[in-house]
């Protein structure tokens, strides 16, 4: 079943109108700005937790593989949830399921156990990836459909917005005590070492605690709230066929689109990990670890300015050829810092986040044009694709250690390359009415 240009909304109670798909964006960007804010608040949680449990860097990064392990793990049942639930009632879960796992960080600091932690990570995480299945598909379908990639990047800049206040409050709440070094710890009486570890650990609580009613309280707010159902695009609209995540792969321009998000999610990521080590090189900014940490923050800023600067871009110009062009300058901006060093180096790598803001919402918005009721699962396929940010970072290290941290940045020039492919050729979605992918 095609999508309308302008779904109409369904499912209000009585003869009450649906609010407007204007009031509907707004407060679905509450929770684009919220997921964003939870994730990048994993910045915050690894070095205490390194701290708290005198953790190796290998053992830290637990934190991430579990994050983004859980989207390659739960995104599957996550499009069963949202195809059975439709999208308002799928966000309203996702909302309680990370509110869930936000609380889970109370009895994790009770009991001590770096894998309790974990263990709340993954419900959290669970949360969040439901609300990536259901919200990312209803912003892209909430109004016409030439206009979606405009309205996908607008709600994923509120998502970005969240990424920069994240760190602010995080720092404030979790780390506003000075860590103390192992050795600092074992010259302590025994007594002293539990009674700071427990504080630690119990330093988490109540932010995330706090987190916890807010998701729920949104959770209300959003199930009170009169959203238009857009149901013609779930399976709740095509009840007598069963469709296959087979089916929604056949579509050709979604399976060459959960490639983009995979080598997309996993240049950005892989970009942003190297990037401290990279300025703090002689050749290239030579600065402290804490001095380059500003300049990683303008790579995530730049990509917050290109989102909302994208946003109207996209609503003029063909998304499929500006996602290409963006692809290409990255490409550009790659080679060139691949090859020069210094200042040029430097600024060119950073700006890199500016043209990655609107890749991510067109890649998706691109991919389920024209999937009707296959949509929650060509959603759920697109979320599993971000296992990419675990899978390129791990690959560019290993060339790192061969070829050095410069040269390894030919692995997501590859990937960007991937993407101007996608937005010249792979983005073509069937025309109305046919049956091919």
């Amino acid at each position: 079943m095609p999508i309308s240009a302008t779904p109409r909304p369904s499912g209000s109670p009585g003869n009450q109108p649906a609010v407007t798909n204007g009031k509907a964006l707004a407060v679905v960007t509450t929770i684009f700005f919220m997921w964003g804010f939870l994730t990048c608040l994993n910045d915050i949680l690894i070095p205490h937790l390194k701290a708290v449990f005198e953790l190796n860097y290998a053992k830290a990064m637990l934190v991430q593989f579990t994050f983004f392990g859980t989207y390659f793990l739960m995104s599957l049942p996550a499009g069963r949830l949202v195809a059975a639930l439709g999208y308002k009632k799928g966000i309203v879960a996702g909302l309680v399921i990370a509110g869930i796992g936000a609380l889970g960080f109370w009895p994790a600091a009770e009991l001590r156990v770096y894998g309790a932690f974990l263990g709340a990570l993954f419900v959290l995480a669970t949360g969040i990836t439901v609300l990536q299945v259901a919200a990312n598909p209803y912003v892209a379908l909430l109004g016409p459909e030439q206009t979606s990639s405009s309205r996908l990047t607008l709600a994923q800049a509120l998502n970005s917005l969240g990424t920069a206040i994240a760190p602010i409050f995080g720092g404030m709440l979790i780390l506003s005590n000075t860590a103390m070094s192992g050795e600092q710890i074992a010259a302590l009486p025994a007594a002293e070492q539990l009674a700071y570890r427990t504080a630690e650990a119990h330093a988490v609580q109540g932010p995330y605690v706090g987190l916890a009613v807010a998701l729920v309280l949104l959770a209300l707010f959003v199930f009170l709230f009169r959203l238009p159902a857009l149901n013609d695009t779930t399976e709740q609209a095509d009840q007598g066929h069963q469709h296959s995540y087979l089916d929604a792969l056949r579509k050709r321009h979604l399976l060459l689109g959960v490639l983009g998000i995979f080598f997309y999610v996993g240049a950005e990521v892989s970009i942003g990990s190297f990037l401290v080590n990279y300025l703090s090189m002689p050749t290239i900014g030579g600065f402290s670890e804490q001095e380059a940490t500003h300049y990683v923050s303008a790579y995530w800023t730049m990509a917050m300015i290109g989102r909302f600067a994208g946003s109207a871009l996209l609503a003029r110009f063909s998304p499929s050829r500006l996602l290409a062009i963006f692809a290409l300058v990255n490409v550009g901006l790659l080679a060139l810092t691949m090859m020069t060093s210094g200042n040029v180096a430097l600024y060119s790598v950073v700006a890199i986040g500016l043209f990655n803001s609107i890749m991510f919402p067109t890649i998706f918005a691109l991919s389920i044009e024209r999937l009707g009721p296959l949509t929650s699962k060509g959603s759920s396929l697109l979320i599993m694709a971000i296992v990419g940010g675990a899978v390129v970072p791990y690959l560019q290290g290993v060339l790192a250690d061969h070829i050095g941290v410069q040269a390894s940045f030919i692995l997501p020039l590859l990937c960007y390359g991937y993407i101007i492919f996608y937005g010249l050729v792979g983005a073509r979605a069937p025309a109305a009415g046919t049956q091919g992918g």
